[in-house]
Formats: C-alpha cells, sequence, structure tokens
C-alpha cells in the first residue's frame, strides 16, 4: 500500500492463529519535544484531532471502531505517538483501512479544531488538579532545564490557545513524514497492509545539546506543610535510548520499586510505615534518560522519604545488591515484559515502543537476555551515579 509519505511506514507482524481479535498499533517517531517553541502542545492536539475528526462525514475513528465492539485510544509522549486499537479479527481489514486513512488524510477544519482545543483544555485541568501528575512534569523540567525534554507533554494552555489550523497541518505534515511502524498482534495480516515494507530500519534523529548534569539537590525549598498529603518525585539523567547501560538502570529502578520484595518497599512500608504508594522506573530518550522514584507521603515525613531513598542508593553505591535481591528484580523485570508480550495489545504496544517507531530492532529474547547480563557491580555503578545527581521536587508546593 502506498501512503504518499516521504518515509514508507513498515509493518512489524506478529502473526499468532490462537487469537480472535486483531491488535493494531501505529507507533510514529515524533512526540511533543517536536512541538515548535511557540506551540507547546501542538502534536497532543494534533494526536486527539486524528482519533476524534469525523471521516468521509460519518463517526470518527475511535467512533466507528466502538461501535464495532472494539477498544482504541492514543497518546504522545516526549518522542513518539501511539495510535492503537483491538478488534474483532473479522474486522481488523476495516479497522486497518480506517486508521491509515485518519492517520495520513484527516478532514481538519476550524470547528473541530475549536472543539477538541476545549477537550485538551479539560484534560489539562484535570492533569493540573493531580500532584501526583504535576510533580513528574516538575522533575522533568529539573532535569532537563531550557530543553524539549523538559516541556510538558500535554502542553501550555496560552500556547495551545494561539495554535491555527495552519499550525495543525504543518505539524500534520511533519508527522506523517517522520518514521513509522505498524505492530499488527494477530491470527493474520489485514490484506490492506500486505505491501508494507516489514521489519525495522534505522533512521537518524536529530538531537540537541543538554546543559550539563548539576549535581542534586539535597532537599527542596519547603514543604507543603498546609497540605495533608504530597507526591515527592526523585530523579537524575540516566543513560540515552539504545545505550547498553538501559537494562542496568531498569533494575535498579526495579530494585527500589512497589513490590513487596524491592528495598524500597521494606524501608518504606516494612521499617518505616512512611508511605502506601510508591513507584520507581527509568525511560531513554535520545540525549539522556530520566530514572525516577514517586512517593506519595505525608508533607511532614517528606523529609524522612528522602533520606530513605537516598540511604538506599548509598548503601547499593557501596557494596551493590544483595545477590537474592538482584535475583528478584531481574526476574521481576522479565516477568513484566513476558507478562506484556500474552496479551495481544500489550504485546503491540510494547514493541511499538521498543523499537522506537520501527527503527531499532528488538526482541523480547534479546530484552531479556540483557537483562540476565547485569551483574553487581554495574548497579553498584548506577545507584553511585544517579546518587550524585538526584533531584527531589515536590507537588503540591509550599505556599509561599
Amino acid at each position: 500500500m502506498t501512503l504518499g509519505t516521504a518515509v514508507p511506514m513498515s509493518l512489524i507482524p506478529v502473526i499468532d492463529d490462537r487469537l480472535r481479535t486483531t491488535s493494531l498499533c501505529l507507533a510514529v517517531a515524533s512526540g511533543s519535544r517536536d512541538d515548535p517553541a511557540d506551540r507547546g502542545g501542538c502534536a497532543h492536539l494534533l494526536e486527539h484531532l486524528v482519533m476524534s475528526v469525523p471521516m468521509d462525514g460519518g463517526g470518527s475513528f475511535s467512533e466507528r471502531v466502538e461501535r464495532l465492539g472494539g477498544r482504541t485510544n492514543a497518546e504522545t509522549g516526549l518522542e513518539q505517538m501511539l495510535y492503537y486499537a483491538q478488534v474483532h479479527a473479522d474486522d481488523a481489514d476495516e479497522v486497518a483501512a480506517l486508521l491509515l486513512r485518519a492517520y495520513t488524510a484527516p478532514d481538519f477544519d476550524r470547528s473541530a479544531l475549536d472543539d477538541e482545543r476545549e477537550v485538551v483544555f479539560q484534560e489539562l485541568a484535570a492533569a493540573a488538579a493531580d500532584p501526583a501528575d504535576t510533580v513528574q512534569d516538575a522533575v522533568l523540567a529539573a532535569l532537563f532545564p531550557g530543553h524539549p525534554l523538559g516541556r510538558p507533554v500535554g502542553g501550555d494552555e496560552r500556547q495551545l490557545r494561539a495554535v491555527t489550523l495552519d499550525d495543525i497541518r504543518t505539524a500534520h505534515t511533519a508527522l506523517v513524514n517522520a518514521p513509522s511502524a505498524l505492530v499488527v498482534v494477530g491470527p493474520r495480516i489485514p490484506a490492506v497492509l500486505g505491501d508494507l515494507p516489514r521489519g525495522t530500519r534505522p533512521a537518524a534523529r536529530d538531537t540537541l545539546p543538554l546543559t550539563a548534569a548539576q549535581p542534586g539537590d539535597r532537599a527542596v525549598a519547603a514543604w507543603p506543610l498546609d497540605a495533608d498529603f504530597c507526591w515527592v518525585c526523585l530523579g537524575a539523567r540516566s543513560p540515552a535510548a539504545g545505550s547498553a547501560l538501559r537494562p542496568v538502570y531498569t533494575l535498579l529502578a526495579q530494585l527500589l520499586g512497589s513490590s513487596p520484595s524491592s528495598l524500597l518497599y521494606r524501608a518504606l512500608r516494612g521499617e518505616q510505615q512512611l508511605s502506601y504508594t510508591f513507584q520507581a522506573w527509568d525511560r531513554g530518550y535520545r540525549e539522556a534518560g530520566a530514572w525516577r522514584v514517586l512517593v506519595g507521603t505525608s508533607p511532614a515525613q517528606a523529609d524522612q522519604v528522602v533520606d530513605v531513598v537516598r540511604a538506599l542508593l548509598a548503601r547499593l553505591a557501596d557494596r551493590g545488591p544483595d545477590p537474592e535481591d538482584l535475583a528478584a528484580a531481574r526476574r521481576q523485570a522479565e516477568m513484566s515484559l513476558l507478562l506484556d508480550s500474552e496479551e495481544p495489545l500489550e504485546h503491540a504496544r510494547l514493541t511499538a515502543d521498543r523499537t522506537a517507531a520501527g527503527t531499532r530492532p528488538w526482541s523480547l529474547e534479546t530484552d531479556t537476555a540483557a537483562l540476565r547480563a547485569v551483574t553487581a557491580e554495574q548497579i553498584r555503578a548506577a545507584a553511585a551515579d544517579v546518587a550524585g545527581r538526584l533531584l527531589v521536587t515536590v507537588r503540591p508546593e509550599a505556599v509561599r
């Protein structure tokens, strides 16, 4: 199938004839970091429009999929967009054709833009009211000051109000000419996709210089002691996407994750009862990654939470993880991949993400092997790296 784009879309098929559904995930190597400097949120707004504008005078792509009993959604990230759907296998040909048409030739008009812009404002308002959301924007802004990686993915309301129909059309032209891949997990390949080239293909992507990483801040200016609850996010830069060290930082996050077997769980819940909900994760981007721990706690106990995280990192930096803790973290990371790979839609999303929209080779086996190759000494070095550059943010902020 010829889509009329400068960069051909690739097809990544995962055929399983036991399935009665087909999952489609279209990944595009373009995200909020590609927004113009004065149009933050343009990519996010474009994502909404692709999913919601009427097609051929009828329902939108989203509505048509849902009327078939399927489910669909889309998301914008810093460096890629995902459009995905899961439908009955008998409907896969129709839905694949609809997805490609919605993506390549949406019928934008001023009315649709104005309407969907208001919906985005409601989404941004909901996010702004959730400190667990805003603290993650805050830590990225602190890790990547003055860089597109530090801008909120959802956008800036003032800048979004300035987005014109021409801006959206320009953004869409750039979107469809970015590297992209369509992952299909199902019993067969939809006929409309038969001519797409298969597999992954390298694609050069621009990078922008980062400011030098600064030593970590030991404390925030003030905790929001007038609030009953707050979210503390501790973060540090980590290796860029594609680095051989990415699995090391994944396992370091697992060691401080939400599992009852993690070091952080034992310290925060078992020993000191400082938090009920917390998580750790690591994400790689083109210039660098972001390693984070998010903890919900009482503001009066926030200093203790920070001390616990720092102490655990210092302990790991001093002597590395105990063998049984590293083995548990590794097994959990492997199982997370395996569980996603056995749920068709998650398998499609996982493949789309790990191949960076079809620009990098990936397999479950290579990821698993990389996790198994991580050594205790590598964890020790990563913990020392993170500990030395750990930043602390909190939301809500203290009333000044």
